[in-house]
C-alpha cells in the first residue's frame, strides 16, 4: 500500500482528507484506517484548522472496506480479536464522532458500507447528484459496524432507518436529500467546491465558539434540557474570557470583518 492512499492538505484554515485509491473505488485497507485516524487527530489538534473535508479521488467516495486485499475481515473471521482485547477508541468512526472541529463529507461519488457510515458520521454532507448511498450490510452478513445503527435512527427516525438497514437499500441522491441525510446535492464536478465554500464560511467564525457549539450539540443527544442548558452556560463562561470574544464584539461595534485567532 503506497503512502499516498490517504491524502492530506490544508488551505485557508480547511483540512482536506482524500481517499486516493480510485482504481479500487477508494475501498479502505487496514493501513488506511490507521492513516485516516492519524489525519483526523492531526487536523483536530491543529489550531490553524477550522474545518475538515473528507472526500474521494475519482468517481467514488468510498466503497467500504477492502474485502479482497485486506486482512481486516480475515483477522475478525479467524477470531484473532476477542471482546476482551478489541479496542475501538482509536478507530476512525469513534475518532470522527469525538472531533471538536466541524467535518464535511464531500460525496463526490457513491458510498457503500463503511464508506456510508463514515459519511453519516460527518457533521455536514454534500452529495453529487449522481451518487448513491448503499447500506449493503445485512446483504453481506454483517451489521453497520461503524456507527450506522446509532447515527441513522437519530437522523431520519426509527422507521426509515429500519427499512434502510434491514433491506440493505441503496438510496439515490434525491432520496438522501428528501430524507435529510444530506444538506444538499450538487453537480459532480461542483461537490468539492460546494464543500470548500461551506468550510470557508465556517472558518470565518470564532473557532472556539464553533467547537463549543459542536460539543454542546453532541452532548444534547444524551441529556435532558435542564442538564443541557447548565452545560451550555459552563461552556459560555470561558468564551467570555477569550480574545475571540473581545474581537467579535469589537468588530461588530466597528463594523468590520472580525480577525479571529482561535484564542
Amino acid at each position: 500500500m503506497s503512502d499516498d492512499a490517504v491524502l492530506y492538505e490544508i488551505t485557508d484554515h480547511v483540512a482536506t482528507i482524500t481517499f486516493n485509491r480510485p482504481d479500487s473505488q477508494n475501498t479502505i485497507s487496514g493501513p488506511m484506517l490507521n492513516a485516516l485516524t492519524e489525519r483526523l487527530l492531526e487536523a483536530d489538534a491543529d489550531i490553524d484548522v477550522r474545518a475538515i473535508i473528507i472526500t474521494g479521488a475519482g468517481k467514488f467516495f468510498c466503497a467500504g472496506l477492502d474485502l479482497r486485499g485486506s486482512d481486516i475481515t480475515k483477522n475478525l473471521s479467524e477470531n484473532k480479536s476477542s471482546p476482551a482485547t478489541l479496542n475501538l477508541r482509536n478507530t476512525p468512526p469513534t475518532v470522527l464522532h469525538n472531533l471538536d472541529t466541524p467535518t464535511i463529507a464531500a460525496l463526490n461519488g457513491s458510498a457503500a458500507g463503511y464508506g456510508m457510515d463514515l459519511a453519516l458520521g460527518c457533521d455536514i454532507r454534500i452529495m453529487s447528484e449522481d451518487a448513491k448511498l448503499a447500506a449493503a450490510f445485512t446483504a453481506r452478513g454483517v451489521v453497520p459496524e461503524s456507527g450506522g445503527t446509532w447515527i441513522l435512527p437519530r437522523l431520519i427516525g426509527w422507521s426509515r432507518a429500519s427499512e434502510i438497514i434491514f433491506t440493505g437499500k441503496t438510496l439515490t441522491a434525491a432520496e438522501c436529500k428528501e430524507m435529510g441525510l444530506v444538506s444538499r446535492t450538487a453537480n459532480n464536478n461542483e461537490v468539492y467546491a460546494e464543500a470548500l465554500q461551506t468550510a470557508k464560511e465556517i472558518a470565518t467564525n470564532a473557532p472556539l465558539a464553533v467547537q463549543a457549539s459542536k460539543r454542546m450539540m453532541r452532548m444534547s443527544m444524551n441529556e435532558t434540557f435542564n442538564d443541557h442548558v447548565h452545560h451550555v452556560f459552563l461552556q459560555l463562561l470561558p468564551l467570555f474570557q477569550s480574545e475571540d470574544f473581545k474581537e467579535g464584539m469589537a468588530s461588530f461595534m466597528e463594523r468590520r470583518p472580525p480577525d479571529f485567532k482561535g484564542r
